[in-house]
């Protein structure tokens, strides 16, 4: 139950109060499913430490040999800063990811709504672009609520096609301002639409591990 309700501190306490009430509903959800994780006995955590962190590695090297826009450093780096992700199976270090997606999405989101209040230094296209990229990280963000409740609810196939979405909305906000015929502007987003991707990827490719029986499975539930 720990590792559940520390990830979600994690994830709330990096919020705004009218944020964190937004998700109050899906804490619930979440603490109600919480035996899903494993649960690490305090005599074994030092050897449990380093099972996941290769545990980490593995599936992080895994996943991107399967796919030549995954990202193998970011991915571990992001799953071992995160502490919990040291106690996690293969299922909790999905979860990790989609919560690291979804503090990325809410920060991509106050940071477009400060460039546009700055809009009187914005090319109007840009202005355009962003505006496109607020409604897509918007509907994002509950898409990524979406995708961690049918995660949760072990409903893999579901929550890798909302995974989906989510990164196709980053690529289409990348894309975005690309389109100005005549000239080339560079995106005020790059990072933030990057790191969103591949972080949903992390998921997203557990999520494929998951449901194809992947031998990293059998070894994380081992643990």
């Amino acid at each position: 139950m720990n590792f559940i309700l520390e990830l979600h501190i994690f994830h709330y306490m990096s919020k705004k109060p009218e944020e964190t009430m937004h998700h109050i509903s899906f804490f619930s959800i979440s603490l109600c499913c919480c035996l899903f994780f494993l649960i690490i006995p305090h005599e074994n955590f030092s050897t449990i430490t380093a099972i996941s962190v290769d545990i980490i590695n593995q599936t992080c090297r895994k996943c991107a040999d399967e796919s030549h826009v995954f990202s193998y450093d970011l991915c571990t780096t992001s799953l071992q800063a995160v502490p919990v992700s040291h106690v996690a199976n293969l299922q909790g270090l999905a979860l990790i990811a989609m919560e690291l997606a979804l503090n990325n999405a809410s920060n991509t989101l106050q940071i477009i709504k400060n460039l546009l209040m700055s809009n009187g230094s914005l090319d109007p296209f840009v202005v355009v672009c962003l505006k496109d990229c607020l409604q897509l990280y918007s509907d994002g963000i509950t898409t990524l609520e979406d995708a961690e409740g049918a995660f949760l609810g072990e409903h893999y196939d579901n929550a890798n096609i909302w995974l989906s979405a989510v990164m196709e909305a980053s690529s289409t906000c990348e894309e975005g301002f690309k389109e100005k015929e005549g000239e080339v502007l560079p995106s005020p987003l790059t990072n933030e639409n990057y790191n969103l991707f591949q972080l949903c990827d992390i998921a997203l490719c557990i999520g494929h591990l998951l449901t194809s029986g992947s031998t990293l499975l059998m070894r994380s539930s081992a643990t």
